[in-house]
């Protein structure tokens, strides 16, 4: 109800995750004809960026706030292009949703791989050219990456687009009242202009 106070669309995805709806609410907006911005922690949404969406990633302990990641940001951060995520989480791993990737390859060997043979499935179907090491932990957990990839990647939800509409900062700077953020309804009030 909170949310809902500002004007903004509160939606629900069911048993999906928030990423999911999310990631189809921006692909929504860009069929629109629009572009997308989500504010989220969680990295796996760096595979819906592209010319009409970014992500606004929170950096924690920092004073500059949060960090706009768009195509360019996608590379530098880690050296692959957006729709190379879940294969790369695949290969690195996801602490944060529980994906432990491929047994010993890390963050550098991952993009590596990526960058020479494009996606997972290659990345795999050329494990005999790698280190042994290497080849091991993708002959072993072919299966098992490739199970990764599928829960790294965004699933499409059927969804409409929201309606435009300004945020009522009155009505949000009521509700904050309402639930004792009065430091907030301060703040609030003072962008309703009231």
């Amino acid at each position: 109800a909170f949310f809902g106070a500002f004007g903004w669309s509160v939606l629900s995805a069911g048993e999906l995750e928030a990423d999911d709806l999310l990631g189809s609410l921006a692909q929504a907006e860009v069929v629109a004809g629009g572009s997308a911005l989500l504010f989220t922690g969680d990295r796996d949404m760096f595979q819906c960026v592209g010319d009409d969406v970014a992500v606004l990633f929170p950096k924690s302990g920092s004073k500059d706030g949060p960090e706009l990641v768009d195509v360019g940001g996608v590379r530098e951060r880690y050296g692959i292009e957006p729709e190379q995520v879940p294969d790369f989480i695949a290969l690195r791993g996801d602490p944060s949703d529980g994906i432990p990737g491929a047994k010993g390859i890390g963050e550098k060997t991952a993009r590596d791989l990526l960058r020479e043979y494009g996606t997972l499935d290659a990345t795999i179907a050329n494990a005999l050219r790698q280190t042994p090491r290497v080849r091991a932990a993708l002959h072993e957990q072919a299966d098992e990456l490739r199970d990764f990839r599928h829960m790294a990647t965004l699933q499409q939800v059927p969804v409409g687009r929201p309606a435009d509409r300004p945020t009522d900062f009155a009505a949000a700077a009521d509700a904050a009242e309402g639930l004792g953020m009065r430091r907030l309804a301060e703040r609030l009030r003072g962008l309703a202009g009231a």
